[in-house]
């Protein structure tokens, strides 16, 4: 049983009543079995808890940054009114407003109450009970209890670089009706032939389909198709950094969904692989327009575990889910020790049988120190800036040797970068 203010209000009344007029035992007990007598009754006319079913969808889903409204139905099954408060339970990062809800529902109505979320950060929240306070008809005393109304709320990755995807999309379809003077290259997949007109390469004319011809024909390349493409997240300590308004990670799922909605639109296999020391996510055999929706909801809950990434065992896992030739884009860090003494190593086993290609996010307060030199303390930054600007110009130095291309590019700017190193790529055939 609760009681409410309102009965601590009558309390103070009747306490100041048997002191200035009835100041005896007799006034006291009065006073208490009325009160007491008023708080039975309350509480004998109160809805009871398991008169109201309460439900509402099990996963809302919402872009982070946004907000959204979780709507709980409350059904009155029995036969009296109920009146009370209603609190809905989340957590502090759902940033939930307007959790408290009064109501007075008649027997055998339904309502609808919204609770406001705006997630800080990616991935599931869930709803904790929600309590119900029910009181009599005289807003005395009532009835408290908790009901578990199983619920959550998946914050996806904002994805701001969506609105780039069209114009990629566009600029890859004017790559295929290209010919082949501009997209000729190793691995280019033949279209088509075409009449020959002035202007073009001759060594672009297919003699055999001339000879068969009355026209000289000359042969038509495309991007090549239904390549494999496989995204790797590390999630090992060093994704953990932040990096201008987030961390490493957020800059990475947010190019590796450019990346791959623009594959999928290209006609390749998209496959992504999220690993530290163990597979924290995997998504693979999804195509077409499902892709970018999947790789959503499978990176919302992908989080940096503060641990060393074994990039043995990422590569040993790599080789075993891909047998064919793949492009393996590969988002991690490009510190000098990390690259040097994990990444250096194992790439010879990768290179050997796929293209690999490592995506990293830079720091812009790093070049910004370095082009500072307003006072002697920013001459020291700078002076620091420039030794890890250096460092890491020689990492993509020795990456580069030994075939590796690297995009490396501000948290703003990567997603851009990589899907114009991905659309390079397709116009030689490199993949």
């Amino acid at each position: 049983m609760v009681v409410t203010g309102r009965f601590a209000l009558l309390a103070t009344v009747a306490a100041a009543l048997v002191m200035f007029v009835v100041p005896s035992a007799i006034g006291v007990l009065g006073a208490t079995a009325l009160l007491c007598a008023l708080a039975t009754f309350d509480v004998a006319r109160t809805a009871r808890a398991d008169a109201l079913a309460l439900t509402r969808d099990p996963l809302t889903v919402v872009r982070l940054g946004r907000g959204t409204e979780v709507e709980l139905v409350v059904t009155n099954t029995g036969t009296a009114t109920a009146r009370g408060t209603l609190w809905d339970s989340w957590p502090g990062s759902a940033r939930a407003d307007g959790r408290a809800h009064q109501f007075a529902l008649a027997p055998h109505t339904r309502m609808r109450l919204r609770t406001s979320l705006v997630p800080t950060s990616r991935g599931d929240r869930v709803a904790g009970p929600v309590t119900l306070r029910l009181l009599g008809p005289l807003g005395l005393a009532g009835r408290q209890s908790r009901v578990v109304v199983p619920a959550r709320v998946r914050a996806l990755p904002a994805f701001r670089s969506e609105r780039l995807l069209r114009s990629k999309v566009k600029r890859l379809h004017q790559l295929e009706g290209r010919n082949v003077a501009n997209t000729r290259g190793q691995g280019t997949e033949f279209d088509s032939f075409r009449e020959y007109v002035a202007g073009d390469d001759v060594r672009s004319i297919d003699w055999r389909a001339t000879a068969r011809a009355a026209d000289v024909l000359v042969r038509t390349w495309r991007p090549e198709r239904n390549r494999h493409v496989l995204m790797v997240l590390d999630t090992g300590r060093a994704s953990a950094g932040r990096v201008g308004d987030g961390t490493r990670l957020d800059s990475s799922i947010e190019a590796a969904l450019l990346l791959g909605g623009l594959a999928a639109a290209a006609g390749d296999t998209v496959d992504l692989l999220a690993y530290d020391r163990q597979v924290r996510a995997e998504v693979s055999g999804v195509s077409g327009n499902q892709l970018p929706l999947r790789l959503m909801h499978t990176m919302a809950g992908v989080t940096a575990r503060l641990v060393d990434t074994d990039t043995t065992g990422l590569v040993r896992t790599v080789l075993a889910r891909v047998r064919r030739r793949a492009l393996i884009v590969w988002f991690t860090a490009l510190d000098g020790p990390t690259v040097t003494e994990q990444v250096l190593p194992a790439l010879p086993t990768l290179t050997r049988r796929h293209r690999v290609l490592i995506v990293s996010v830079t720091d812009p307060e790093i070049a910004a120190a370095a082009r500072d030199r307003s006072t002697a303390d920013a001459v020291y930054a700078a002076a620091a800036a420039e030794t890890v600007l250096a460092e890491r110009a020689l990492v993509r130095e020795s990456l580069r040797r030994r075939g590796v291309a690297v995009v490396a590019a501000a948290p703003d700017r990567l997603a851009e970068a990589l899907a114009d190193e991905y659309l390079e790529l397709k116009q030689s055939g490199s993949l």
